[in-house]
């Protein structure tokens, strides 16, 4: 019986593996980003969010600092070879701070040292796992496999912080970050088991991708002036919208009193969110640049509404809004950037597309934290709005001033 048409990649078995193997890690991810956040904000400080801030920003910065190396890697070395290597250094880092806080000597700089390594390392398997995707499917399924990609970190993201939330009131914050160590394997068996023999067109893009540098992507990226548009609107976003653990670990302790439990939950609503818009996304054809400039108003609208949310219900009811519209916003950029890209290019032009969004982050967040400790957490949900709102004016201007006049002159 054949698949729907939104699940359709899900008929090739080698991504079916994949994907059902990414599923499980992206589980332990989310247990370690909530355990993470929570570890800071509730026992390493005074409730203070900037420190969240600051270990978002470690985690990200090196996506900018490494885009030189990292997209050249994804592009030159075996995927397949690099995943493993990447994955390996992450369950190690997880099992380090997961011994530190079981051993009870942990300290503020130790979190820090662990988000900048994890930071490094996943600089590396980020473009790496973007691109391997191709190689994985057909190019007629791409679309719907970063879709599906997508739809599995943000299904995890629903699990992860409410598992997370309950472990870390009986278990403590240290077996959660043991738990996500144990979710590497699946992960691995699978990377070992998809030898070369069996993806598609790996030969092919190393082999083209030697003949240029990393700057190449740079070259690129410069002959397409929509992706930098859309680079440009995506990281007006990211560097605030995206920066919830800071908003939300902010908003629970702060505003509504809460615990680690109640973080977790508004996390997994953002996930509810963000599956529909996943869903959404892999129904639908290859998105047009004029959808994508669009989509801004939706991430303005739903971070108004969750800036004034009276209670913590009617809070967690609008983080699925705010995950519906931000999923769609970089699941459809990252889909047209992908397929606007020859094969041998497109693991350093998925490098600077990761790079724009975690770089964004990384470099949001201290202010993020900012705004929350001394305005409140309410107005740094606000600021995302106004960035928002920013983005939408940027994408519709070059959309009627450049764009649609270039495409019309073509079809004439």
């Amino acid at each position: 019986m054949p698949l729907p048409a939104t699940f359709r990649a899900l008929s090739n078995p080698h991504y079916r593996l994949w994907v059902s193997a990414a599923f499980i890690s992206n589980i332990g991810t989310w247990l370690q980003r909530t355990a993470q956040d929570w570890l800071v904000i509730s026992d390493l400080t005074s409730q203070n969010a900037a420190a969240v801030g600051v270990v978002v920003f470690l985690q990200f910065i090196p996506q900018i600092l490494l885009l030189p190396v990292t997209g050249w890697a994804a592009d030159r070395i075996d995927r397949r070879k690099l995943l493993l290597l990447t994955q390996l250094a992450m369950a190690g880092l997880a099992f380090i701070l997961g011994s530190i806080v079981l051993l009870d000597v942990v300290q503020l700089w130790h979190v820090y040292a662990c988000a900048l390594g994890l930071g490094i390392v996943s600089a590396f398997d980020a473009p790496a796992r973007h691109a391997f995707v191709s190689d994985v499917v057909a190019e007629k399924d791409v679309p719907n496999a970063v879709s599906l990609n997508s739809m599995s970190f943000h299904s995890a993201r629903l699990i992860g912080p409410a598992i997370a939330g309950v472990l870390i009131a009986v278990w403590g914050t240290g077996w959660v970050f043991m738990l996500n160590v144990i979710t590497f394997a699946p992960l691995l068996f699978a990377l070992f088991w998809l030898g070369r023999q069996t993806l598609l067109g790996l030969n092919e893009t190393r082999t083209n991708s030697g003949k240029a540098g990393f700057l190449a992507g740079f070259r690129y990226i410069n002959q397409r002036r929509e992706i930098i548009v859309l680079l440009c609107t995506v990281a007006l976003i990211t560097s605030v919208v995206m920066n919830f653990p800071v908003y939300l670990s902010a908003m629970t302790v702060h505003v509504f009193q809460g615990h680690a439990g109640q973080y977790g939950m508004l996390i997994s609503m953002m996930a509810i969110g963000s599956i529909l818009g996943a869903l959404v996304t892999a129904s639908r054809a290859q998105p047009t640049f004029g959808f994508l400039v669009c989509l801004p108003f939706a991430v303005a609208l739903s971070a108004l509404l969750l800036a004034l949310a009276p209670s913590f219900m009617l809070f967690a009811v609008c983080m699925t809004l705010l995950g519906l519209s931000t999923q769609l916003l970089t699941i459809s950029t990252f889909t047209f950037i992908q397929l606007s890209t020859t094969k041998a290019f497109r693991g350093r032009v998925m490098a600077i597309a990761l790079a724009t969004m975690m770089g964004s982050t990384a470099l949001g967040a201290p202010l993020v934290g900012w705004v929350a400790d001394e305005f409140g957490a309410r107005w740094s949900i606000g600021f995302g709005c106004l960035s928002a709102i920013f983005a939408l004016l940027i994408g519709t201007l070059y959309w009627r001033v450049v764009y649609q006049p270039k495409r019309l002159s073509q079809d004439q």
